[in-house]
């Protein structure tokens, strides 16, 4: 890995670990279905003004797969972080994002019909026990809401799994620029339906316009082209090294901008997640 790929690894980390960050910000104001629905929206747009500067044309025969992929990669677990944003810090979210990798690992196992390994058996194990570690000794989880939002976060990293090996069985033959671009505007066209039919908690800051825009350009958009660039300059197995540095970032920013606490079961039950992960995928 060259220098200039290590600085975009870290500097995807950063940017999706700052999600949950802005996630926070904005929830309050606006609710989980008009922050989501703006962030796909607006990042949907962003993409196409892209794809027409890079004369990319958009492959409609391949609608099926960005309308699955955009449920289960995009419109799912973005309500579901949405949610979760309301009760739990973006600490606490951003390492529990790091169990994607176990789910996907569990239900290609079971798509094929074949036991998984030995390690992949004890990073399953190893992920579970981080889980009940994190959450179990966290005063926030004792909060009205916070195991609803627990579950929601391990709902969306059980999407991820779904859309990963949907990905690895059905949509290899597309190119991964198509998936990010075709997925987005799927998500959309899905969530308008909630869109149309609810409104805002309140009337938004400047702040909380500055949150929305950053998830949408920075966090998804501008992050998507990010991703597929690293993987397809150093594979798509060192690009997944990004999951380890994402709760790295995202307790950081969690602390600097939001003063959140960092417990010892905060720092011991990231340790074990990631080793989990770093079983199922290494």
């Amino acid at each position: 890995m060259t220098f200039a790929n290590a600085t975009r690894l870290i500097l995807l980390a950063a940017i999706w670990g700052a999600s949950f960050l802005f996630m926070r910000i904005a929830v309050p104001s606006l609710g989980p279905i008009w922050l989501i629905s703006a962030r796909i929206g607006l990042a949907a747009v962003f993409l196409g003004l892209v794809a027409a500067a890079l004369k990319h044309r958009f492959d409609w025969q391949n609608w099926r797969e960005y309308l699955f992929l955009g449920l289960f990669n995009t419109a799912l677990p973005f309500l579901a972080y949405g949610f979760a944003a309301r009760t739990l810090n973006a600490s606490m979210m951003s390492i529990l994002n790091a169990t994607a990798p176990i789910w996907g690992a569990v239900i290609m196992a079971l798509l094929m019909r074949k036991m998984p390994a030995r390690k992949v058996c004890l990073g399953l194990l190893l992920g579970m026990l981080g889980v009940a570690v994190l959450v179990g000794f966290d005063r926030i989880s004792t909060q009205v809401g916070a195991g609803l939002g627990i579950l929601a976060c391990l709902g969306a990293t059980l999407c991820y799994g779904i859309a990963s090996a949907y990905t690895k069985l059905k949509a290899q033959h597309i190119a991964p620029f198509q998936v990010a671009h075709g997925s987005m505007w799927g998500a959309s066209l899905l969530l308008a339906p909630l869109f149309l039919s609810s409104q805002p908690l309140a009337t938004p800051t400047p702040s909380v316009w500055l949150a929305i825009i950053a998830l949408a350009v920075l966090c998804t958009g501008f992050a998507y082209l990010l991703y597929f660039r690293l993987v397809r300059e150093i594979g798509a197995a060192s690009t997944l090294t990004v999951t380890f540095l994402i709760p790295v970032f995202g307790v950081l920013w969690g602390a600097v901008f939001l003063g959140e606490h960092i417990g010892g079961n905060t720092i011991a039950g990231a340790i074990i997640i990631l080793l989990g992960t770093a079983l199922v995928c290494l």
